[in-house]
C-alpha cells in the first residue's frame, strides 16, 4: 500500500467516506469538507503519502481544504492502508482484522484482546499496552508487549504518537478535553429513541452478521464543535452479554478533528444501577445525576 498509493487512491478514500456520511445524513459542513478534501488531494501536485511518510505532517495540515482533522485521517490511511472513519460508517469494523495488522499478533492473539479487553482501535490497543491491561490477557508477556509498543509507535500517525505521549492516567479522564457527560448522554438518549422509533438510517454489520442484514441503527449529530456517530455495539462481549441493544458505542471528534469514543451502559449495580452511565467516568455520572 505504502509504494502503490497516490493523491488519487487517497481522494477516492475521502470521496467515499462523504457519499456515506451524506447518505446517512451527516451534517452537510462535515460532507462538504470531506469533497473539499478530495478535491485538494487529487489536484495536489506534490505526493501526500511522501509527505506522510517522511513526516511532514505540518506541512499537510496547512494545506487548503486538508486541516488537522483530514490529515490525520489521511496520515492513518497511508500508514495503515484502512480508515477507521470509512469502516466505521460501512458497519464493517473487525477488531480482530485491526489487531493482526501489528506484527507478532496472529488471529488467536487479536481474538483475545478483543473479546477480553472489549476494545476496537490500535490507538485502544496502543492504551492497553501502556496502561496494563494487555498484561492480563494471556500469551502477552513483556517482550510481546514491548514489540507491540514498538509496532505502533511505528504504525500509528504523528499525532496519535504526540497524544500517546501526552498519556495521562485513566483517574485523570476529567481533565481532558472530552464532551461533557450530559452532551453524551444527550447524544445516547437521541440515539436509542430514534432508533426505537425507526427514524435512523440502518447498515449491515460484518460482523456477526452471515444473512447480510440491516440492522445496525446509526445516527450522525451535533452538539456545539463536536460532531457525533452513535451506534449500539456489535462487539463480541455485547453479543455474549445480550446488551448489543443497550450499549451504545458514540464516535466524537471535535472541530480541529480530535477524535474519541465513550461507551454508555445501563448500569447493573452500585448507586447508579438503572441509570445511563459512561464507562470510565462513573464518577462524573454520578454527580450528574445528584448522588
Amino acid at each position: 500500500m505504502k509504494d502503490q498509493m497516490g493523491n488519487e487512491n487517497i481522494a477516492e478514500e475521502l470521496e467515499r467516506i462523504a457519499d456515506l456520511l451524506e447518505a446517512q445524513d451527516a451534517n452537510p459542513h462535515r460532507v462538504r469538507a470531506y469533497r473539499r478534501g478530495a478535491n485538494r488531494a487529487r489536484n495536489e501536485k506534490q505526493s501526500l503519502a511522501e509527505m506522510v511518510h517522511r513526516g511532514d505532517g505540518e506541512t499537510l495540515k496547512t494545506l487548503p481544504n486538508i486541516g488537522e482533522g483530514l490529515a490525520r485521517i489521511i496520515e492513518r490511511y497511508v500508514q495503515t492502508g484502512y480508515s477507521g472513519v470509512l469502516e466505521r460508517l460501512q458497519g464493517q469494523v473487525s477488531p480482530e482484522q485491526v489487531f493482526e495488522q501489528v506484527p507478532g499478533i496472529g488471529q488467536e492473539l487479536a481474538k483475545r484482546i478483543a473479546n477480553e479487553l472489549d476494545i476496537q482501535t490500535l490507538e485502544e490497543l496502543e492504551q492497553a499496552a501502556h496502561d496494563g491491561r494487555l498484561q492480563g490477557v494471556n500469551g502477552f508477556g513483556p517482550k510481546r508487549i514491548q514489540n507491540v509498543q514498538v509496532s505502533l509507535a511505528g504504525k500509528l500517525s504523528q499525532s496519535a504518537q504526540r497524544r500517546a505521549s501526552q498519556r495521562i492516567d485513566r483517574k485523570d479522564v476529567e481533565k481532558r478535553a472530552l464532551p461533557k457527560v450530559e452532551t453524551l448522554l444527550s447524544v445516547d438518549k437521541e440515539y436509542r429513541q430514534k432508533a426505537e422509533e425507526d427514524k435512523l438510517t440502518r447498515i449491515a454489520p460484518k460482523r456477526f452478521n452471515p444473512e447480510g442484514e440491516a440492522w445496525l441503527p446509526i445516527l450522525h449529530t451535533s452538539r456545539g464543535e463536536w460532531n457525533f456517530t452513535a451506534l449500539f455495539s456489535n462487539t463480541a462481549r455485547a453479543h455474549e452479554l445480550e446488551r448489543t441493544h443497550d450499549w451504545v458505542v458514540i464516535y466524537f471528534e471535535d472541530e480541529r478533528g480530535k477524535e474519541d469514543q465513550a461507551t454508555v451502559v445501563t448500569a447493573t449495580h452500585g448507586s447508579l444501577e438503572g441509570k445511563r452511565v459512561i464507562r470510565g467516568r462513573e464518577a462524573e455520572c454520578e454527580r450528574f445525576y445528584g448522588l
